[in-house]
């Protein structure tokens, strides 16, 4: 695959996302009420939608129709939404910015916020239950959904993460925290498009996938980290030096910048070897991880 190719692949893919993103909030976050304002406002306001893209491109990479895990796709996108709304918060980030413009809070208030991504996290499992699945490939995606979501993912990632602003964390705790804060959801989605494509746990595309997820995952939070002291609040749309303004460990305070770009460029060797046994019909993921490695956003 050609990068051009790649990109045009992305971009139709993200652009499917948003209009069936929107579809759905037209069904379960109707705009008369000022919560379900604040839910679109986060959620149709702009994002990389990177989950969603891994979702379609592991289906399709399954052997099915990448527009068949389109609701799970979407379901994982609001459940990041509120992810990034509670993130945000006061009493956790406590982040002016999001994506270029006030953070849910600051636009609608933190009560409103509140209830906005709650709100998300309800409509993300209706979208699932309503979805033209069978049952079987629904209750699976639940139960992905639920897990990497939830104490067993990234609530517990967002735990992990408050926890280490009064405590130093260590190397295999800083690990720890990203693969559940940032990982889990990462796995989740190309877990989402295997179930949609009806690809079993067991089977060794999928377990390759999740091996791929689970680094890609990690190279996205350092280069986060990278971003968080090399970049511009203009450039990023959210501001930059918060995490030093809360003392937080990462990959920088740990080692450095030039040895968290190292460690990015070591994830990012391991997550395409493991898409060495998928050959060509990896080639979208493996651009896909080149892309995220060299991010400037």
């Amino acid at each position: 695959m050609k990068p051009e190719d790649y990109k045009y692949q992305f971009s139709a893919w993200a652009q499917l996302t948003e209009q069936r993103l929107a579809e759905l909030c037209d069904a379960y976050l109707p705009a008369q009420s000022e919560l379900g304002q604040a839910a679109r406002y986060s959620l149709l306001g702009g994002g990389k939608r990177v989950r969603a893209v891994l979702t379609l491109a592991a289906c399709a990479l399954c052997g099915a129709d990448a527009a068949d895990a389109l609701d799970y796709a979407c379901a994982l996108e609001m459940l990041h939404c509120y992810s990034l709304i509670h993130d945000d918060l006061p009493c956790m980030d406590n982040d002016d910015f999001r994506r270029g413009r006030p953070s849910c809070h600051k636009q609608f208030g933190e009560a409103t916020a509140l209830l906005a991504a709650d709100a998300l996290v309800t409509a993300a499992f209706e979208t699932i239950a309503n979805a033209t699945y069978s049952a079987e490939s629904r209750v699976e995606a639940v139960q992905l959904l639920a897990k990497g979501g939830g104490d067993r993912g990234m609530l517990y990632g967002q735990e992990l993460d408050k926890h280490f602003e009064t405590v130093r964390a260590n190397e295999q705790e800083l690990l720890a925290l990203h693969a559940h804060k940032t990982g889990a959801l990462i796995i989740a989605a190309v877990e989402l498009g295997c179930a949609a494509a009806g690809v079993r746990p067991d089977d060794e595309a999928r377990r390759a996938l999740v091996r791929y997820a689970a680094e890609v995952g990690l190279v996205f939070q350092i280069v986060d980290d990278i971003l968080d002291v090399t970049s511009t609040t203009e450039e990023l749309g959210k501001p930059v030096g918060s995490d030093a303004d809360n003392d937080k460990t990462t990959f920088i305070t740990l080692y450095g910048l030039q040895g968290a770009h190292e460690k990015a460029e070591h994830h990012n060797a391991a997550a395409l070897a493991a898409l060495d046994a998928l050959g060509p019909r990896a080639d979208f993921l493996r651009l896909m991880a080149a892309e995220l490695l060299e991010r400037k956003k």
